[in-house]
């Protein structure tokens, strides 16, 4: 694939042969009009990181100052633009065409919608622009590589973790909600395919279900709350929530509706301050705790080596996946369980929270039960 910093060096190359025997004017980064510092060797470059959504506190929290310290570390000279479009694939769109017209090289791109990210993909590589496509996969273009988590593993972690619940309740066969994900989110549909698998194997009965558009705690509540109308108190022992944010939606029509949240099993995923305070307190049962730091790490690393012209590093690569457009080299992580007695020992020992953050006072006491001390 053509790439501006690649094609920089070309012409500088070419600049420096031509001296040999020629007295050549208007050689050197003075008249690189291909936007950008010089790129390459951690000289410089710049590097597009297009984020989703700020529903969801990780991606300020978390990927954006962890991509922008991993590419910092690996190219200091290296510029990173940064765009939210939260949560507006429209907004995204322009964000992508401010991105290419501001010089860069490279986007790690997050699509708020996977199917219409496709075009600021094809944008991208229209000029010679390499993307990744971060933690969401965007569908039906090229992309250079895929970064993300094991999503259908998440699923089957959540269904797995809540049936176990269930089974100790006397309530093996359920019935439940489902809460899913946003349907314009790739990755809801692989958390979905996964729980659905689970429950399917544990022969755990799903009485009601929905899509949640947003992902946001309020379509959930209201989601839940249409639930329990129709199947009545005592209708459901569980609910299975795609997220933290849907989790704590659904606990709150749980207790609008006069139930206990801790006699009624919640799933989660993305192990927030909010989740895992609730799963401390007892109101949620368990959360899926992605390690983000291995996922800036990575995805840097490759924006940094297609920054310099290099291929997408082999050994990172644990499998290609279809995107319906072509194989896309990826790097999928493995998710975690998360329920009470392992808070500390995954997310607190990563330090993917701080104690001062999770242990505020209304929740002191439930830390120290877990065994969570300043």
């Amino acid at each position: 694939m053509s790439h501006p910093a690649l094609l920089r060096r070309l012409a500088v190359i070419g600049c420096a042969l031509l001296a040999v025997g020629l007295v050549v004017a208007g050689c050197g980064s003075s008249n690189d009009t291909t936007g950008g510092s010089s790129g390459g060797g951690g000289g410089g470059g710049t590097i597009a990181l297009l984020l989703p959504e700020n529903e969801t506190p990780r991606y300020e929290t978390n990927d954006k100052p962890g991509i922008e310290k991993a590419i910092s570390e690996k190219c200091p000279g290296c510029e990173v633009i940064y765009f939210n479009a939260g949560g507006d694939a429209e907004k995204q769109q322009s964000q992508g065409e401010a991105a290419l017209t501001k010089g860069a090289e490279v986007l790690i791109l997050d699509p708020m919608d996977s199917k219409s990210a496709a075009s600021i993909a094809e944008k991208a590589n229209a000029q010679g622009v390499p993307v990744v496509s971060y933690d969401r996969l965007i569908e039906n273009s090229e992309v250079a590589a895929y970064v993300s988590f094991d999503n259908e593993r998440v699923g089957e972690l959540q269904a797995e973790s809540l049936s176990e619940k269930l089974k100790e309740d006397g309530k093996a066969k359920g019935p439940i909600i489902m809460i899913n994900g946003d349907p314009a989110d790739p990755n809801a549909a692989l958390f979905k395919k996964g729980a659905q698998k689970g429950f399917e194997e544990a022969g755990v009965t799903v009485a009601k279900e929905y899509d949640t558009p947003g992902w946001t705690a309020e379509n959930a509540q209201r989601e839940a709350q249409q639930a329990i109308t129709a199947l009545g108190n005592e209708g459901f022992w569980g609910i299975y929530a795609a997220n933290d944010d849907t989790g704590g939606g659904a606990i709150a029509a749980m207790k609008g509706a006069g139930i206990n949240p801790a006699e009624r099993p919640v799933t989660g995923q993305d192990a927030t301050v909010a989740g895992l305070q609730r799963i401390l307190a007892g109101q949620q049962y368990m959360t899926v705790y992605k390690a983000i730091p291995p996922e800036t790490e990575i995805a840097a690393e490759i924006a940094v080596a297609l920054l310099e012209g290099e291929e997408v590093p082999q050994e990172k690569v644990t499998e290609e996946v279809n995107n319906g457009k072509a194989e896309v080299p990826s790097v999928l992580l493995e998710p975690v369980a998360v329920t009470k007695d392992k808070v500390k020992s995954t997310v607190v020992k990563d330090g993917f929270v701080s104690v001062s953050e999770l242990c505020t006072s209304a929740y002191q006491t439930a830390c120290k039960e877990a065994g969570i001390t300043g």
